[in-house]
């Protein structure tokens, strides 16, 4: 696991990219959970997110989940690839299955969120 990535108690990730901007996805943890993913509803770029907003929705072959944001800001980029490619959650929930580009609108945000070490150690405790 990469540990510059920050986590959210929702099993989402945030890379922050150093330019203001964050890269967003799930957890290795969650797509686990989740099983084959099957579909995923990207936003529109330009969209705004708030901290704790639903903002995706992503389907698998047993539930569809709710993809929450960890920071505010708008959206910048949308993973097209997984219009066609939605497996690529499953296949790299940190490298080619990233959801969303975002700029952030408060940087001070990304300390609300966990590191990897105290994401790993909250998710062996469920």
């Amino acid at each position: 696991m990469d540990n510059t990535l920050k986590f959210a108690d929702s099993h989402e990730w945030v890379k922050d990219n150093g330019d203001g901007t964050v890269t967003i996805g799930i957890s290795q943890h969650a797509q686990e959970m989740l099983g084959d993913v099957v579909f995923v509803d990207l936003p529109e770029v330009e969209a705004e997110l708030d901290a704790g907003e639903s903002f995706s929705l992503v389907e698998s072959v047993k539930a569809a989940s709710d993809i929450y944001a960890p920071i505010t800001g708008e959206v910048i980029e949308v993973n097209e690839e997984l219009e066609d490619s939605p497996e690529l959650i499953n296949e790299e929930p940190y490298e080619g299955g990233w959801i969303v580009k975002v700029k952030m609108s408060d940087a001070a945000e990304l300390d609300n969120l966990k590191s990897a070490e105290e994401y790993a150690n909250s998710i062996e405790e469920e």
